[in-house]
């Protein structure tokens, strides 16, 4: 199929990147078919699986693809003897751990290079690495907008940070209040070491059967029939790991509070910090990019599950002209080069150190940052990753 065009049957369900992805594939001469689908369908979904195969069958696509892995569009696939190509940008995801992975006609991609190792150390060879990117033409449209104009909130950020610091409600971490104190103090001492190092995650391998058993106890999370995945990966990953992230996220911007003042846009605007002005969510279309571009610094402070790959973060802040400090994640070196098109930090000290230097050094800042979105212009766009697709399922 190499240097054809092909048609695409698109898994329409509203994903991160559904303009741009559409695009990418119009570009390169493809035909896209989209089909309306709800993301949270089951796993096993007969509905699914007739009007699917209905569909592949009226349309004879050379793919189906879809954001994000969907078992149910895996079979369906198989069965009408199509090949299904999805892109992972959720970490973590569940439902990579299908019993459906190893179906042949699935083209698998994940953007954390640690889960490719995964899976291909198993023998598995469905899955592939492919980092995420940005489309730096669509987030450059809001440089100017008119919305900005009108008020100077969004105009005098040095440091910024947009995402979540899961304080919200419900968070499964905080609904253990019936475990043992032993525990507790187990779960803080191995938080607390996992905070202290970047570049790798060791939470699941602590894990023990006698906390394994009280987590359960509180939360009741076990493995799907259809999944392989363990008890350890679903508490390390979707528990553990998460709460991490929170107290690191939070301790990290306390910590620049002590000494500079700070714009945060999150989900909960209800946080309160000191030197934090705290400007809710920022839609990720129309004021997140203009915070990117416009911030002095921006901060990545990864979710802890993403244990090697770039954060979405990362790419749509570099794509938007904007200087990143991220902290140190192994796949960056796959993408761009540190201190050169970004800056990572490896410690708080070194985040506070960087800070200083970076704020008060503009022509270095700038240039680092204009050296990120050129790159990303010529290596990292969708377009670019649609063609590495189409290249590995023809080969």
């Amino acid at each position: 199929m190499e240097g054809k065009q092909m048609r695409i049957l698109y898994m329409d369900w509203g994903s991160f990147g559904r303009d741009e992805q559409i695009d990418a594939f119009k570009s390169l001469g493809n035909t896209v078919i989209l089909f309306p689908f709800d993301s949270h369908t089951r796993r096993v979904n007969e509905e699914l699986d007739t009007s699917l195969s209905e569909a592949i069958m009226c349309n004879s696509p050379d793919f189906v693809f879809s954001f994000n892995y969907f078992p149910q569009i895996s079979n369906t696939c198989q069965t009408n003897n199509t090949k299904y190509v999805s892109w992972i940008y959720d970490s973590p995801y569940v439902q990579l751990y299908s019993k459906s992975v190893i179906n042949p006609c699935n083209y698998i991609f994940v953007f954390d290079k640690d889960i490719f190792h995964e899976f291909n150390s198993n023998n598995i060879n469905t899955v592939y690495y492919l980092p995420l990117a940005a489309d730096p033409v669509r987030l450059s449209k809001y440089n100017n907008f008119d919305f900005f104009k009108k008020t100077t909130a969004y105009n005098k950020t040095d440091i910024a940070f947009v995402g979540s610091l899961y304080t919200e409600d419900n968070q499964f971490f905080d609904r253990m209040t019936n475990i043992s104190d032993y525990s507790k103090g187990y779960l803080k001492a191995i938080m607390n070491a996992q905070m202290n190092i970047y570049g790798e995650n060791f939470i699941e391998k602590l894990i023990t059967s006698e906390l394994l058993d009280d987590m359960y106890n509180s939360l009741h999370l076990s493995p799907d029939p259809d999944g392989v995945e363990t008890m350890e990966y679903l508490y390390s990953q979707y528990v553990i790991n998460r709460k991490i992230t929170g107290l690191e996220r939070t301790s990290l911007l306390k910590l620049i509070g002590t000494k500079y003042k700070y714009d945060l846009y999150t989900i909960d605007p209800k946080l309160s910090f000191p030197n934090c002005t705290n400007h809710g969510k920022a839609d990720p279309i129309e004021i997140a990019p203009y915070v990117y571009k416009t911030a002095k610094i921006n901060l990545n402070i990864t979710l802890r599950s993403i244990t090697s790959g770039i954060p979405l973060r990362a790419f749509e802040i570099i794509g938007s002209g904007g200087f990143l400090l991220s902290n140190y994640q192994n796949d960056f070196s796959d993408c761009y080069v540190a201190d050169e098109d970004y800056v990572y930090f490896d410690s708080p000290d070194d985040m506070m150190n960087k800070i200083e230097y970076y704020l008060s050094h503009e022509k270095e800042r700038k240039e680092i940052a204009r050296n990120g979105y050129e790159k990303t212009l010529v290596q990292h766009t969708f377009v670019h990753r649609a063609e590495t697709m189409m290249k590995t399922i023809s080969s």
